[in-house]
């Protein structure tokens, strides 16, 4: 199969300063997509832009601010990136294909299904998908809220091998490189730590929404997922290619684990948690260090009102969030047979059909 990518191109890299879109940025992008495509990869591409494109256009004098007209700039905006798309695309002989999701589309697994044979299918066809939010019906609380989460999801979805995440900056630094000149870029980085979290900035564009650490949060959901990561600088000829082949302006983000399994993924990044469980640390050793199911004697409190079937999440007695899994019981029956051996809670409730809480392949390890 060929190398699988996808890249993310951000806002500020799309439109000017004052708003609206830069078809001289989108030639560029174009460009570099098509000597990519020429080398032998197979690109899908996840493109923000749509409400920075639109808002002049409709009539605003800066970004707006409301979800009714951010939406209603994001109707008139996606269009205009589309059409630039494809016109800048076509000058190369490549088809390019508008796709649309919301969160709602991962939470949703046959949705997320659907959304993946789609994707397949295009890519398989040798046409370029240009992937969005859906700003127009998105609603504040169902965000991604930028779209370095989505590609990240996306690199999942298609199981890519690699994941391209452009910026103004070139690469992870110690410290703000705009205000420190003793701050030193990050080459690469070989597990997303706390210590690496805390050197991520905020957002660093008027016309983006996507700081440094919202890419880092991306790169610890693709990553994974077995997808490598960069995220870098793309602003002359070739630094794309660049980045694709391990010699780009930016940070090197390296995974260790297999392509999450699309249940899996949804479980552990897209799911809504109903409830947790605290567990002691005979039991973390188990779930964490040695793939086991987590059983009632293990668990010491349960917090929230879920139904057998929901997920939840389980933390240990440090607070520290361990996984996600689907339960086999009631909130109610767990508060029941909560450290009890596996010989007492059969004792203690009529109709067991399993004795694990949350059986190992119904279990996705969040931990570093």
């Amino acid at each position: 199969m060929q190398h699988r990518i996808v890249i993310k191109i951000g806002s500020s890299s799309l439109t000017t300063a004052e708003g609206g879109l830069n078809r001289e940025a989108v030639s560029f992008f174009a460009s570099e997509l098509a000597g990519l495509r020429a080398t032998g990869y197979q690109i899908a591409l996840v493109s923000s832009g749509a409400v920075a494109a639109g808002f002049r256009e409709i009539g605003y004098r800066e970004r707006p601010k409301l979800l009714h007209e951010k939406q209603a700039a994001a109707a008139v905006g996606q269009a205009l990136l589309m059409q630039a798309y494809r016109e800048a695309l076509a000058q190369h002989g490549i088809s390019a294909a508008q796709v649309l999701l919301t969160r709602s589309d991962f939470q949703n697994r046959k949705r997320m299904g659907n959304a993946s044979m789609a994707l397949e299918e295009l890519l398989g066809r040798g046409v370029l998908p240009i992937i969005n939010e859906n700003d127009t019906v998105s609603v504040d609380e169902l965000k991604f809220g930028d779209n370095d989460t989505l590609s990240a999801l996306v690199g999942n979805l298609i199981k890519a091998d690699q994941l391209l995440i452009l910026t103004d900056m070139d690469g992870l630094y110690t410290k703000d490189p705009r205000h420190d000149p003793n701050a030193e870029r990050i080459a690469r980085v070989t597990e997303i730590t706390e210590e690496i979290m805390g050197v991520a900035g905020g957002a660093g564009s008027s016309v983006g929404t996507g700081g440094m650490r919202s890419k880092i949060e991306a790169a610890k959901i693709a990553s994974r997922g077995g997808v490598d990561v960069f995220v870098g600088k793309a602003d002359t000829a070739g630094d794309l290619l660049a980045g694709a082949q391990g010699r780009g302006r930016g940070t090197y983000f390296d995974t260790r684990n297999a392509a999450l399994p699309r249940k899996k993924q949804w479980l552990g990044f897209l799911s809504t948690p109903l409830g947790s469980l605290t567990v002691d640390d005979g039991a973390e050793e188990a779930i964490i260090l040695h793939g086991r199911s987590l059983l009632p004697v293990g668990i010491r409190s349960v917090h929230g009102h879920f139904q057998t079937g929901d997920v939840v999440e389980v933390q240990n007695r440090r607070g520290e969030v361990l996984g996600r899994g689907i339960v086999n019981y009631d909130s109610d029956q767990v508060q029941q047979i909560m450290g009890l051996p596996s010989s007492e809670v059969m004792k203690q409730l009529n109709d067991v059909h399993r004795l694990e809480v949350i059986h190992r392949d119904e279990w996705i390890s969040l931990k570093p």
